[in-house]
């Protein structure tokens, strides 16, 4: 077996590509295993090879395009191999978003750090988690293919400042409305006993 390695890799997926623009087709792709590889992506977002943070935006982007997840792991894929990597957090952090529209009709677009934008709604939700012990909001975006982007705090605050309250099942929820969806965030009573 070759040694695995990050600048391989980026050939290999390069290769695959063939100058094609778009997203590689890494859901069709299912070569076999060939390793883990010492590849981390931090919570904040930034990407690690070998302990150190990974410098060119270029490569972070090419990487971030051929990752899958699978069982609840995460893997690089090209169409001959398939490597583990360590996610602290989510894959991705949305770094900013631009509203359009109010009320149901409103679009919350959604840039991560490596150039992906979403408008959130059915296909991209929002979903907030709650740490279990302190009560932490982590509030997220769907992304593509399972993979979600931890919205950033700066974003959050802002989505909070425009969020509204809707009842859903009988109670009342602090939420958001993107592609006429509505997202809960928190439960409006929780507000009032702040």
């Amino acid at each position: 077996m070759a040694e695995l390695s990050a600048d391989g890799l980026a050939k290999s997926v390069s290769a695959a590509q063939g100058g094609k623009k778009g997203l590689p087709p890494v859901h069709l792709w299912n070569p076999p295993f060939c390793g883990d590889l010492d590849m981390r992506i931090a919570r904040d977002g930034t990407w690690f090879y070998l302990g150190t943070p990974i410098g060119r935006p270029e490569l972070v982007r090419l990487f971030s395009s051929i990752l899958k997840l699978e069982d609840g792991k995460y893997f690089l894929v090209t169409p001959v191999e398939k490597v583990g990597i360590t996610v602290e957090d989510a894959p991705f952090v949305a770094v900013d978003f631009e509203r359009a529209g109010t009320g149901k009709d409103q679009n919350l677009t959604f840039t991560t750090q490596v150039g992906d934008a979403v408008v959130a709604g059915e296909e991209h939700p929002i979903r907030v988690a709650r740490d279990p012990d302190t009560g932490e909001p982590s509030p997220y975006v769907h992304i593509r293919r399972g993979l979600d982007a931890l919205i950033d705090r700066k974003s959050f605050y802002r989505l909070v400042e425009i969020a509204t309250v809707e009842e859903r099942e009988g109670e009342d929820w602090l939420g958001l409305w993107s592609g006429h969806s509505f997202f809960p965030i928190i439960p409006a009573r929780e507000l009032s006993d702040s």
